[in-house]
């Protein structure tokens, strides 16, 4: 396993562990996943650490709140485009070098991208567009043995939610679905891996959406 991360190294060396207690190898790599150049270096890592590529997890993303459209910047709208869409180009495009028959894709949208977010206007674009990238994806590859699919999230803790919100949407965060809480990342981690197994093998261009009970249409 190859593990890309910016600056939560903790959070990166934490996993790894989790990795090698369960008998497995793992590599962290740190830098920007937004660059392209970066792409091709955790790609390259991972060929010289495993020699091969068999599954591909697209799920780097960057929020930043803003009541009005007026107050999303070019350099804001064009940083949560970088990470959160074109670094799925960017990985994608070197990976695929490496991969054959069977292997797989998975990405990571949201919610936001069936329902939309008054306050994450520019967030939610992006994750509309890695739907459509997905579906476009697929299509492409199917001819190459090679499944495309995606998991949308709705509201779960991660560091993402402090870190971007303020404390009287954090303290309700997730009360308003169906289960009336947000969701643990425990509770996300099997549509992974069901989309990455053998289990899933007649599936593509799909998005499974374990969201706390909300009903989405698309």
């Amino acid at each position: 396993m190859v593990l890309a991360y910016l600056e939560e190294e903790e959070d990166a060396y934490n996993t790894r562990r989790e990795v090698e207690d369960r008998g497995r190898r793992a590599v962290c790599v740190p830098g920007d996943i937004s660059a392209e150049v970066h792409c091709e270096e955790v790609v390259a890592e991972a060929m010289s650490s495993f020699g091969k590529i068999d599954i591909l997890v697209n799920n780097a993303a960057v929020q930043y709140p803003q009541e009005k459209i007026e107050d999303i910047t070019a350099e804001q709208l064009h940083k949560t485009f970088s990470v959160n869409i074109f670094s799925m180009f960017y990985l994608t495009k070197a990976a695929l070098k490496h991969m054959s028959k069977g292997a797989c894709i998975i990405n990571t949208t949201s919610v936001t991208a069936y329902r939309g977010s008054a306050n994450l206007v520019d967030y939610s674009s992006t994750k509309g567009a890695i739907v459509s990238f997905t579906r476009s994806l697929s299509a492409q590859l199917s001819d190459r043995g090679i499944r495309v699919n995606a998991v949308a999230p709705g509201p779960v803790w991660t560091p993402l939610i402090p870190a971007t919100f303020p404390a009287d949407h954090v303290a309700k965060f997730g009360s308003d679905v169906p289960l009336g809480r947000a969701g643990q990342p425990a509770e996300i981690a099997p549509s992974y891996v069901f989309l990455a197994s053998e289990d899933a093998s007649y599936m593509s261009g799909q998005v499974l959406h374990p969201n706390g009970g909300e009903v989405v249409n698309g």
